[in-house]
């Protein structure tokens, strides 16, 4: 089994500006990924969940890409996320970043078919990695079954590292089961074990994880980084999660940037998804403001 070079550590699960026509505000988005660097990240994973990835074509990944490139970025600190029912889509979108030398591939099952099988997932999975070839590396299996509705079973995960040692590298749970995230870790503690639901990392790093993709790392990188390095809980942020799951979670981390950097234009999502309301961000931003305030004052 081909392991990484070193241990995953913290991915900022980038959201994306928007201009008021829709597009993508590139001197915006390339701020924020040289602030998610400066501040500790050691990746920074582009079109995934929190970044809106599924709402991308293929040309505007393109185009973020080629920002990236231009802003001096460079492969080694992305990690390019897939988000396709299509494999031909897949391989189209796991091959734009892994040319662009991306350190990792986030890919999710099939979305569209629910109530498929493991032997039916296996297939789509193999076309795929087939299909990459010997380019395929890298792989971050992501279980995201909220989103997606189809779960990836711990007993799949061992038929496709099996089957693929050299291109499994790990699994991003994003499922908020405990009891998932044991058994994953029980069974594969040798890949790296990735956790997306903020209040289980410290107890999954204590336990062999290698630490996150992170929609808070976009606000809060450096509360983030000693549970993901030492495995210390920090109260904060299982209560800023717990704020945040009041309202819809893309729209409310991108409301928690504009309220970070004071810039609204942070706030814009893409159809279908809406912003949260100006008095709901700015309860959101209350919550926050007294959480890292008078707990750190506490402290």
């Amino acid at each position: 089994m081909a392991q990484p070079a070193e241990r995953f550590g913290l991915s900022a699960a980038l959201t994306v500006p928007f201009r008021p026509d829709g597009g993508v505000d590139f001197p915006r988005f390339v701020a924020h990924v040289r602030w998610c660097l400066a501040q500790g990240c050691r990746t920074v994973t582009a079109f995934g969940t929190t970044g809106e990835g599924a709402a991308f074509s293929l040309s505007e990944r393109e185009q973020v890409l080629g920002a990236l490139a231009g802003a001096g970025i460079e492969g080694r600190q992305l990690v390019g996320g897939i988000s396709a029912s299509s494999a031909e889509d897949a391989v189209a979108q796991a091959r734009l970043a892994l040319e662009f030398g991306a350190d990792a591939l986030l890919l999710p099952p099939p979305f569209y078919f629910k109530g498929v099988g493991d032997d039916g997932l296996f297939g789509w999975f193999a076309r795929v990695f087939e299909q990459l070839g010997a380019a395929a590396r890298g792989v971050i299996l992501y279980h995201i079954p909220s989103v997606t509705q189809v779960p990836l079973s711990v007993e799949l995960i061992g038929r496709l590292r099996e089957a693929f040692p050299e291109v499994i590298r790990g699994v991003k749970d994003s499922s908020g089961s405990w009891d998932y995230a044991q058994a994953l870790l029980a069974a594969h503690r040798d890949l790296a074990i990735l956790i997306g639901d903020e209040r289980c990392l410290a107890a999954a790093v204590r336990l062999g994880g290698q630490g996150a993709i992170s929609g808070l790392a976009n606000i809060y990188p450096e509360a983030m980084l000693p549970l993901v390095q030492e495995g210390r809980e920090d109260p904060r942020i299982h209560r800023l999660v717990e704020a945040l799951l009041a309202y819809p979670v893309i729209p409310a981390v991108k409301a928690l940037v504009a309220h970070r950097t004071g810039d609204p234009a942070w706030r814009a999502t893409r159809a279908p998804l809406q912003p949260l309301s100006p008095g709901e961000a700015a309860r959101l931003g209350a919550a926050a403001d007294s959480l890292f305030t008078t707990m750190a004052a506490a402290g």
